[in-house]
């Protein structure tokens, strides 16, 4: 059950309700999500729940206790294993339960999913097996990896204490592992997705926060503590089992049936700071006034477009983005055209071999043959926040197919910023399909590189991915944060931190953000230009602080974040803005005495990715 179905889906659903007497679901959120999203009347929607094994009835052909479980505590998790599960998140735990409960054996019981299998090989398994002796649990944690059979798989039920399920992804409508363990009365612990906040409601379950490995450390000691708490929780969860068996689950259905079928036949249904600054609205019309047929123009003379210097695949790919995120906020549908506009270049610019092409004349006749690392990383993220974020359908799908004819230029990347905006598109391609592990392997591959270029540069009072600091730095640790995000790997995160850290140190020296110029980068000990300041490093800064927040939730980074955006209005060397509210565009950058006043794509479309960016938290 899709909160947010594509166009097909929806009209697919609402067929198949068009021409249903009756639709079964097994959770109540659903009944919501069939009237408001898939239009479906209240009247055709019946609810039986999942249905589970008698184990009462097939107590005596259960096994015994595994001799390998006696005089433990057992705590299990069954079924097709794969990064979504989020069992790292137990394992994480289990330094602080064991230290309290000794006797304490986590269970992993089930294959790797054939999927993962196909894409990654063992390489979750593989992870976990590494991270459980990182932490000392080799003898706390027990992977069977095995299918069983069902008379097998209720007795290990039967056998285990407890039973956790940490997935990761809220929108699970149901979880037949769940709905097993309940039934066969563990104490259940769980992430509160949309199952089992329904289902371990009334003292049937306890639920932790997704990731939270502390917090479930905390109540799993508390459950182990408390022996009169846990059973009483086993028990709920055992009685309410018995009410969901098969034969009782098969009962509703003969019933619903029979209702059906006494049903007259109907025809189908119709388908179903003191003084806080205050700041400028969000303004798309230079960015529109930059745009012609063809693409976004490269620069502008003050606000005037300037054709001679033509186009660049760097620009449009970000003005995909700018769009797709005002698209995200307004749903003003104007902006499809303008979408429309930057994919059609990306499309032209794009190769046989997935490769791209960067620039192109005013008069479409001849264009640059200038790969780079930049260009594809850039398209990368442009098309994966397309994937994620399309309006429409057909953009979808022309987004996915150039997506995926890209990926095998990903070999070829070799330097910090074409990792680091790959990884940004492959997140977001994640995050939209966050089963397909060949993503996250990539993004696994390319987010190692970088920390391997960290380890290989960093020493001493350097903390950087190269021996010098130039441009768009803030994207670097920004892309770990987001990769630590997908995978989970805590390396990713340190590198992120480590190189926020030195970053910071070396871009805010007073309490505004003060930039490394483009006359002279910023080299292992030595000194800075501090001008030319450009938008697009400003911009960066504020993407990384965005992408530090949504990793920590720690509140200090909105606050940078917004001091890093102030930049754009005067807080920064000159006390000059940058932002030209009566065009709606952003000047090229701080020059030593002056402001560069011409106001090009580049300077724009940083402009308004930090604005979107920052639109959350700005007062």
């Amino acid at each position: 059950m899709l909160e947010k179905p594509g166009f097909h889906q929806l009209e697919v659903m609402k067929k198949i309700a068009g021409y249903s007497s009756r639709i079964v679901i097994m959770n109540g959120l659903a009944i919501r999500l069939l009237t408001d999203v898939y239009q479906v009347p209240v009247a055709k929607i019946i609810r039986i729940q999942h249905g589970v094994p008698d184990f009462e009835a097939a107590v005596s052909k259960l096994s015994p206790r595994p001799e390998a479980w006696v005089n433990r505590k057992i705590m299990l998790t069954f079924g097709l294993i794969g990064r979504s599960k989020g069992i790292e998140t137990v394992i994480r735990a289990m330094p602080q339960i064991a230290e309290k409960h000794p006797e304490i054996l986590y269970v992993v019981l089930g294959k790797t999913h054939p999927h993962v299998v196909r894409y990654a090989g063992e390489e979750y398994r593989e992870y976990l097996m590494k991270l459980t002796n990182d932490l000392g649990m080799t003898d706390h944690v027990q992977f069977m990896d095995q299918y069983t059979s069902e008379i097998e798989l209720m007795s290990l039920l039967k056998a285990a204490d407890l039973y956790v399920t940490p997935y990761l992804n809220k929108a699970q409508i149901t979880s037949g592992t769940l709905s097993y363990a309940v039934s066969g009365g563990c104490a259940v612990l769980s992430t509160p997705y949309w199952h089992a906040e329904e289902l371990l409601a009334e003292n049937r379950g306890v639920l932790f926060g997704f990731g939270n490995s502390p917090e479930l450390a905390t109540h799993v000691i508390h459950l182990l503590d408390n022996p009169k708490e846990l059973n009483k929780l086993q028990q709920n969860a055992f009685n309410y089992g018995k009410t969901i068996t098969w034969p009782l689950i098969g009962y509703a259905y003969v019933s619903l049936f029979s209702q059906v079928i006494a049903l007259q036949k109907l025809p189908p249904t119709t388908p179903l700071k003191d003084q806080q600054r205050q700041y400028p609205e969000i303004d798309l019309s230079h960015l529109k006034r930059m745009t012609d047929d063809t693409g976004l123009l490269q620069h502008a003379r003050s606000c005037v477009p300037h054709y001679k210097t033509g186009y660049c695949l760097d620009d449009n790919a970000r003005a995909l983005i700018v769009s797709l995120m005002e698209w995200n906020r307004t749903h003003d549908r104007k902006l499809i055209r303008q979408i429309n506009k930057y994919l059609a270049y990306i499309n032209f610019m794009q190769q046989k071999d997935g490769s791209y092409k960067n620039y192109l004349t005013f008069s479409r006749l001849a264009f640059e043959d200038d790969h780079s690392d930049d260009t594809l990383g850039r398209t990368i993220w442009a098309l994966g926040y397309l994937v994620r974020h399309a309006p429409v359908d057909a953009l979808f799908y022309a987004g996915l197919e150039l997506f995926n004819q890209s990926l095998p230029q990903l070999e070829k990347l070799r330097y910090a910023r074409g990792y680091a905006n790959s990884i940004l598109g492959l997140y977001h391609y994640s995050k939209r399909f966050p089963d397909q592990e060949k993503m996250l392997h990539l993004s696994n591959q390319l987010a190692t590189h970088l920390c391997e270029q960290f380890k290989r540069i960093s020493h001493g009072n350097w903390h950087w991915f190269e021996e010098t600091i130039t441009y768009d730095n803030g994207m670097i640790p920004a892309s770990l944060y987001k990769a630590y995000q997908l995978t989970g790997n805590r390396e990713f995160f340190e590198v992120a931190e480590k190189s926020r850290e030195f970053l910071e140190l070396k871009c805010f020296p007073n309490a505004w953000l003060s930039l490394v110029g483009n006359r002279r980068w910023l080299m292992m000990d030595a000194d800075y230009e501090l001008f030319a300041q450009q938008p697009i490093d400003a911009m960066a800064m504020v993407y990384m602080y965005a992408s530090a927040y949504d990793a920590t939730g720690n509140i200090a980074h909105i606050q940078k974040l917004i001091t890093a955006f102030d930049w754009f209005f005067g807080e920064n060397d000159l006390n000059l803005p940058l932002y030209d509210p009566t065009t709606g565009g952003c000047m090229d950058g701080i020059e030593e005495f002056c402001i560069n006043r011409n106001q090009g794509a580049e300077s724009t479309i940083s402009y308004l990715l930090a604005r979107l960016l920052a639109e959350p938290f700005l007062p």
